[in-house]
């Protein structure tokens, strides 16, 4: 439906399903307790509530128990890189935040507050969020532009002692490294032989090839708008500077699809077309996941002509990498047990939880699992928890 709602009456936008579910908003706040009467209210409020602040003042910790911050998560975002929408601002990407606050209580039952910030600064983003903090028990960043959105992390990883975790990044990692170790369990190859190219080198196309690196992936080589990524290009920004001195250790210094040739894998995150041509040339049983959003790099049914495992980030084929089937879980086991960070390791713990929910159903078609599977939330929530622990960030 094209409209122009400043010229559009809102009964007529309403005739829209998206919009009239979005009318009034996504969200609401419910109370925990009942106010029924004065001695609530004396409970609730004033007198009794001066007690527990007064508890809290002597020590601070007792704010986990006694209010909610230990089980909220603030959505975050600037508006800047809001789905494929680009640069539309904090007051047009609200509604994305309400999204994926309402997926955060639905699928783990964490509760999350939308914040739309109007400011893009790094400085300014990373002091208002600090300033927030206190009023959570985790921040989930979102939708932030490309390469700032790695300093912010960063400094905020720093200055915070609660899990920060950039979904654009970190959820989309998580999803593709599972339904991988599945795809290279159903052709019969570990992780180790697999060579890779992963075409886009912003938020997520970084977070994969990371989380790959990390896995223990072959090898991998990550190409942006003007070519492959290595050592000898003097047009890099430090985080790609940094990805060319642990990635492509084949050398390619050519095109995305000059180092299809032989590939293994391929990975697009980066809204560039590729061609059958380029699939045609990888190596048997090839692993395609085709990413962009609506639009994918290559057709789903172009490339199963040439590959043996077909992934997509849209509902209506198989094998969708949906971030919605690693975050709730993350962040759920994360907050259980107060972890201070969420770790590489947490990370890879998720993927190889999620990965096993597929078990023995293991099939091209079925290499990652449903987000409505109930049992994704409680692995990945065991695996997070478990892991921090491990990791020695947990704090219960």
């Amino acid at each position: 439906m094209a409209v122009t709602p400043s010229t559009v009456p809102l009964e007529e936008l309403d005739k829209d399903p998206a919009f009239a579910l979005h009318r009034g908003g996504k969200l609401e706040v419910r109370s925990a307790v009942s106010v029924r009467d004065a001695d609530d209210l004396s409970l609730a409020y004033t007198p009794g509530v001066a007690r527990v602040c007064t508890a809290i003042a002597d020590t601070p910790e007792l704010a986990q128990e006694y209010t909610w911050v230990s089980r909220v998560v603030a959505v975050v975002t600037d508006g800047t890189a809001v789905l494929g929408l680009g640069d539309i601002g904090p007051s047009a990407a609200m509604p994305v935040m309400e999204g994926k606050a309402l997926l955060f209580k639905d699928f783990a039952g964490v509760d999350a507050v939308p914040i739309c910030l109007d400011c893009t600064d790094v400085d300014e983003l990373v002091e208002t969020v600090v300033r927030l903090a206190p009023s959570f028990g985790g921040i989930n960043l979102e939708d932030i532009s490309a390469p700032r959105c790695f300093e912010v992390e960063d400094r905020l990883r720093e200055r915070l002692d609660i899990p920060v975790f950039h979904d654009d990044q970190h959820g989309t990692a998580i999803v593709v490294l599972a339904a991988l170790r599945n795809a290279a369990r159903l052709t019969g190859r570990p992780l180790g032989e697999l060579r890779a190219v992963v075409a886009g080198a912003g938020a997520s196309g970084v977070a994969v090839t990371r989380i790959l690196l990390n896995a223990g992936i072959g090898d991998i080589a990550v190409s942006d708008s003007k070519g492959l990524i290595h050592a000898g290009r003097e047009d890099l920004n430090a985080v790609k500077r940094a990805l060319a001195a642990d990635t492509n250790r084949a050398g390619f210094t050519g095109s995305t699809e000059e180092a299809l040739a032989g590939a293994d894998v391929f990975i697009g995150l980066s809204g560039s077309t590729l061609t059958e041509h380029a699939l045609a040339s990888m190596a048997a049983d090839a692993i395609v996941f085709a990413l962009s959003n609506p639009t994918p790099e290559v057709h789903p049914e172009d490339a199963r002509r040439h590959a043996r495992v077909v992934a997509t980030g849209r509902s209506d084929f198989p094998n969708q990498i949906n971030n919605v089937l690693a975050f709730p879980g993350v962040f759920r086991g994360a907050l259980d047990v107060r972890a201070r960070t969420i770790t590489e390791n947490m990370k890879v713990a998720a993927a190889d939880a999620l990965a096993g929910v597929v078990g023995d159903r293991l099939a091209e078609d079925f290499v990652i699992p449903s987000p409505f599977d109930e049992r994704v939330v409680p692995a990945v929530v065991a695996a997070v928890a478990a892991q921090a622990r491990a990791d020695g960030v947990a704090r219960i």
